[in-house]
This record gives structure tokens, sequence and C-alpha cells, in this order.
């Protein structure tokens, strides 16, 4: 799995992007979340307020409910304003 980081999401990971293999119980944009965090401080920093961080699986906004597999390009950013 290609997971990728945008902004200050980024800056607290220290990476722009990733390959992981989560667990088989890891199924959706939540568990995702929950798992990345345990990997590093920077990724517990990341996440450390999970709803204010939106995803994407397969350049396709997600919910925390949204399926992810071994194959998939998963997100994270924080929401985006504009005007």
């Amino acid at each position: 799995m290609r997971v990728l980081y945008f902004a200050w999401v980024r800056q607290k990971v220290g990476v722009a992007e990733e390959e992981v293999a989560p667990p088989p119980e890891v199924r959706d944009v939540a568990g995702l979340i929950a798992w990345l965090s345990a990997r590093s401080p920077g990724h517990a920093a990341a996440f450390a307020q999970a709803r204010q961080v939106r995803a994407a699986v397969n350049q396709e906004f997600a919910a925390p409910g949204a399926p992810v597999g071994p194959g998939d390009e998963v997100a994270f950013f924080p929401p985006v304003t504009g005007g």
C-alpha cells in the first residue's frame, strides 16, 4: 500500500510518502490511521486529531469507514478551504 502525506500532515510524519504493509485486520481508513499512529511519534502527532485529517483512497475522497487494501494508494491531507 502506498501512503501519501500532504501539507502539515507530511511535516509531522517527516516523509512525503511511504510503502506500508498493514496487518490483515486493517480494513478501512480509520484502522489504517490507528495503525499508522503507532509507527512513530511523528505519525502519532499527525493523527492525534484524526478528525482534522482528510483521506483519499485511489484519488477519491474517503470516509473513515472506507475500505483499504494492499494495492491501494491512500493520501492524507488537511481540510482544504477556498475563497
